[in-house]
């Protein structure tokens, strides 16, 4: 049996190379909340899923979203997102998504119960981090289990930094 050679670098039998591992995404998107950790102490990370419209999966893979006033809440037993800002589609139609509606995040019953039965301790709250595609292309967010820091605590934070910043002048 002779093979035929597909011209345009094909691997397979319908002309369209396979996809490896090894191919990288070009637009690495990450949208990070830096707010969050300067008023909070970010205690133990959780990656979620969220549902999406198809026009707010088309906003964030422009880079066009907000974490800065976000925060997450139980509703029943489910955990929303809210006040997380995504611009409208420019190419969306009428039926578009509102910018700031609530988002439900998709994690598992067990880690859920964990979060609910900690955000019953006083001191405690939810807040989105990191939101992100990964290769497949789905959007992600990162959250975090957080206690409020006092203002000492955000003076602290903030020395730490300015003398990370000056060691890594006078190393290069």
């Amino acid at each position: 049996m002779q093979t035929k050679h597909l011209g345009r670098g094909g691997g397979n039998i319908f002309g369209r190379g396979a996809f490896n591992g090894s191919m990288q995404e070009k637009n690495i998107i990450e949208i990070k909340n830096k707010r969050a950790a300067y008023e909070y102490f970010l205690l133990d990370e959780y990656t979620a899923g969220l549902v999406l419209m198809g026009s707010e999966i088309k906003s964030i893979r422009e880079g066009k979203a907000n974490l800065g006033d976000a925060w997450c809440t139980f509703v029943g037993n489910e955990l929303f997102v809210r006040d997380m800002h995504i611009s409208e589609y420019k190419f969306g139609s009428y039926w578009g998504h509102q910018a700031k509606r609530d988002r439900k995040l998709l994690l598992n019953r067990r880690e859920l119960r964990k979060l609910q039965n900690k955000i019953k301790e006083r001191g405690f709250t939810i807040v989105p981090v990191l939101l992100y595609v990964n290769p497949q292309g789905l959007a992600k967010l990162t959250i975090a289990l957080a206690k409020g820091k006092h203002h000492y605590d955000k003076r602290e934070t903030l020395k730490a930094k300015d003398s990370r910043r000056d060691m890594e002048r006078e190393l290069s």
